[in-house]
């Protein structure tokens, strides 16, 4: 096994040094830092950064370490947070009737490249569940309807506390996550079948078809209250023509869909995605 290794994520108003006090910090407790990266929003004002690094000692002290940057990093404003290499976030997928990007998602699982441990499947329709059950996942199916909607989040947000999902994936669940769930659990991350901002809402390919575009794409990101308008992780493109039906569009961007959503919750387990100004740095 890999010896573990600590991830500072760090987000505050750009200042003289912040590099050097963070390494100064990792040095000083005896670290081997592993890989750096930082960016600087010069229009903002905004220093936002990442260190991995492989503390002193085989069992390390990691509420001190954590002690320990609270005066280093909290001196500097803004956010941080600190994370470890060998935990392994809890996540569920929601899904509905179409299958492409949970299938990926569980080979992935199974295959070991999320990072992260499934805790459980949720959908509003049964028609996924043989597709779960058998990799020994718990599915459960809440069927959701304009006045069974509130019941249904709350009976969602129920088990993502119970089994401490720290990550939630639409995988195509193809329903709105009110407002009040959302400021419950604010850790989601959608697939969106085009490359926003363009044909944002319902049936992007029609859209797209429609206005002979000669690039499609799918958009990773994180769900916020506006729709399909949250901070972007992940993106990918493919090129089409005016040959190409509505189902041809369909069919290539299933293929984009999947990897952009991989990536992105990946990228996120990773400790690698950074959020300012409804925006994201990926630090890859």
């Amino acid at each position: 096994m890999p010896k573990p290794t600590a991830i500072l994520l760090i987000s505050c108003p750009d200042q003289r040094g912040i590099v050097a006090r963070l390494s100064g910090f990792v040095y000083e407790q005896g670290g081997n830092i592993v890989d750096s990266d930082h960016h600087s929003d010069l229009q903002a004002g905004r220093f936002l950064g990442r260190i991995e690094w492989e503390p002193e000692g085989e069992d390390f002290d990691r509420a001190g370490l954590r002690a320990g940057l609270a005066l280093v990093a909290g001196a500097m404003g803004g956010k941080w947070e600190l994370h470890f290499s060998d935990a392994r976030p809890r996540i569920a997928i929601a899904c509905s009737r179409q299958e492409h990007c949970l299938l990926d998602l569980l080979w992935r699982h199974q295959a070991g490249e999320l990072g992260g441990e499934l805790a459980l499947v949720f959908s509003n329709h049964e028609l996924l569940r043989h597709h779960v059950e058998p990799l020994g996942l718990p599915f459960h199916c809440l069927p959701v309807a304009p006045d069974t909607k509130d019941a249904q989040e709350a009976r969602q947000l129920e088990l993502l506390r119970r089994e401490r999902v720290e990550l939630l994936v639409l995988a195509k669940y193809m329903q709105v996550l009110s407002p009040s769930f959302l400021a419950a659990f604010p850790n989601v991350i959608n697939i969106h079948h085009s490359f926003l901002p363009a044909f944002a809402g319902a049936q992007p390919y029609h859209q797209a078809h429609a206005r002979g575009v000669k690039i499609i794409g799918a958009t990773a990101h994180f769900v916020t209250a506006d729709l399909d308008a949250g901070p972007i992780i992940e993106q990918d493109v493919v090129r089409v023509s005016h040959r190409d039906t509505v189902q041809d569009l369909v069919r290539k961007g299933r293929d984009m869909e999947r990897l952009a959503l991989a990536r992105a919750v990946r990228l996120h387990l990773q400790r690698r995605v950074l959020t300012y100004d409804n925006k994201t740095v990926v630090f890859e």
